[in-house]
């Protein structure tokens, strides 16, 4: 029985392909975790999973992700105190104000 094989320049332009977007490196850093750990956790596949989705994100991507998160808070805030101001002049008679015909 014979096992079909994808070309070489096939399989080698995958292999690029994989590293240059960086799979490679997300599941090295992965499967070395799960060797390094000192209790091997009953469920790898459990594991690898929940490990490529932290891995996804960076440090310096989840540290800029939280401090837009701090600002658009700051501004909401802001924002809501300023609304809170202009709704209360719009409410305040006007001073000075005549009526005339």
């Amino acid at each position: 029985m014979a096992h079909y094989r994808a070309p070489d320049s096939k399989r080698e332009q995958f292999r690029r392909y994989l590293e240059k977007t960086g799979v490679v490196d997300s599941l090295t850093s992965v499967l070395v975790a799960l060797y390094e750990q000192p209790e091997k956790p009953n469920n790898a596949l459990e594991f690898v999973k929940q490990h490529l989705n932290s891995a996804g994100q960076s440090t310096a991507d989840s540290e800029a992700l939280q401090q837009e998160v701090i600002d658009l808070r700051q501004r909401c805030a802001r924002l809501v105190e300023e609304n809170k101001e202009l709704k209360s002049k719009l409410n305040e008679p006007e001073d000075g104000a005549s009526t005339e015909n």
